[in-house]
């Protein structure tokens, strides 16, 4: 039995306001930096995501073996927390987080004198964190083409190494903008760095406790965005969000701006209304790869073409989402092809009113990038229980701003 949800809007007008869920992005690294700060931090607003909450139990656990489930952040992070204190510690995660590389940031820490052994295959979860034998070696070249998540977990212990660390990054700098979070957070936490060119470098010194609140989640804010885009008429706040936020995600605004949304920043988030749409675009995903599901659901959706890059990292994530977007574009009329090395077209029909049912392969994103279309006709998503990761309370949301909401099994 496979779970559905059944979603329609009987208006197709939508008015009102939105609390976001807290940034999780912000929220697990914050945590990891309070954790290495000790004393008694406060931080304020934690996401109520899944990661975050399994992130704040793990920290707290004493157990030998940890299990990181399907949380990127939770395995990356705490691979580095555990083997720069010197943890003991069993790291694992479901199948397919034991899919996901983790082989850059392994041998980065292992450098730097970490005892980690890989339990399965090389270069993946599970790993054995034994003990950490400072080498004194402080710089570092890693490639950061892959995954800001390995370099933002190097960074957050550097301050604890005893020559600090210096690191040389090497090829495309992805997803630049999450470095910088890490950064501002660090300093936010007393530790400060330099970052010029592609070389970061943080000195060795102690983290300060302090009070931090989380920022609501710029993610989260993509589906509503894509929501007011489709609606017939929209006039949403999202509350939370900050015009000078260090999420990559704000990137949405001016995507949107092409995409027939207007944002206007008021002191208590943000105002959506309607705007004519492009129907030609061309965006980079490097610095914010997922919006890159949002925009391609949307674009088919509206008949928009669009011509997309920077979208390497989606290979690695909860699914390979390039594959799945391809495949759930299909059903719309539309095609995401891979035209030069890179580089990837959509090319969209009109919508029609055939029934849609999209599967979301154990992928939050994919629930929630495709669910706006609702608004155009009634679709069917199947397990709608992934939203629990980032955003646990996405459908009763949606049925607070109209939708129409059933479950079933089928």
């Amino acid at each position: 039995m496979t779970k559905t949800v059944t979603i329609s809007h009987p208006t197709g007008i939508l008015k009102g306001h939105v609390q976001l869920p807290a940034s999780k992005s912000e929220a697990n690294r914050a945590q990891i930096i309070a954790a290495l700060a000790g004393g008694e931090s406060k931080l304020q607003n934690l996401s109520e995501a899944n990661d975050t909450q399994l992130l704040q139990r793990l920290l707290k656990s004493d157990s030998e073996v940890i299990d990181a489930e399907d949380a990127g952040t939770v395995m990356r992070f705490l691979t580095a927390y555990y083997a720069i204190t010197g943890q003991q510690k069993t790291l694992t995660g479901t199948e397919r987080m034991c899919q996901r590389p983790i082989k850059v940031l392994v041998e980065a820490l292992q450098e730097l004198g970490a005892g980690i052994a890989y339990l399965g295959e090389e270069g993946y979860p599970p790993l054995r964190i034994s003990h950490f034998e400072g080498t004194g070696k402080k710089h570092l070249n890693v490639r950061s083409d892959i995954s800001s998540q390995y370099i933002s977990a190097l960074l957050m212990v550097a301050p604890l190494l005893p020559n600090g660390l210096q690191l040389e990054l090497e090829g495309k700098i992805g997803s630049r903008p999450y470095i910088e979070m890490t950064l501002a957070l660090m300093q936010h936490f007393g530790a400060e760095a330099q970052f010029e060119g592609n070389t970061i470098s943080v000195p060795h010194q102690n983290y300060q406790p302090a009070t931090f609140a989380v920022e609501s989640d710029w993610s989260a804010a993509s589906y509503w965005y894509s929501m007011v885009a489709l609606a017939k008429e929209a006039d949403v706040t999202l509350l939370g969000l900050r015009e000078n936020s260090h999420q990559g995600d704000k990137a949405i605004v001016d995507i949107m701006r092409r995409l027939g949304v207007h944002t206007e920043f008021k002191p208590e988030g943000v105002r959506l209304t309607k705007k004519h749409a492009e129907k030609r675009v061309a965006f980079d995903f490097s610095d914010c790869p997922d919006l890159a599901q949002t925009v391609v659901a949307l674009c088919a959706a509206q008949g928009i073409a669009v011509e997309m890059t920077g979208l390497e990292s989606l290979r690695i994530k909860e699914t390979d989402r390039i594959q799945a977007l391809q495949i759930e574009v299909l059903g719309m009329g539309a095609s995401l092809e891979e035209r030069t090395p890179g580089v990837f077209q959509m090319k969209p029909t009109l919508l029609t009113k055939s029934a849609l049912c999209f599967r979301t392969y154990q992928d939050h994103r994919m629930a929630m990038a495709f669910a706006p279309i609702a608004l155009l006709q009634p679709i069917q998503i199947q397990e709608p229980e992934v939203v629990r990761k980032s955003y646990p309370r996405f459908w009763e949301d949606l049925e607070k701003m109209g939708f129409e909401v059933r479950y079933s099994e089928v």
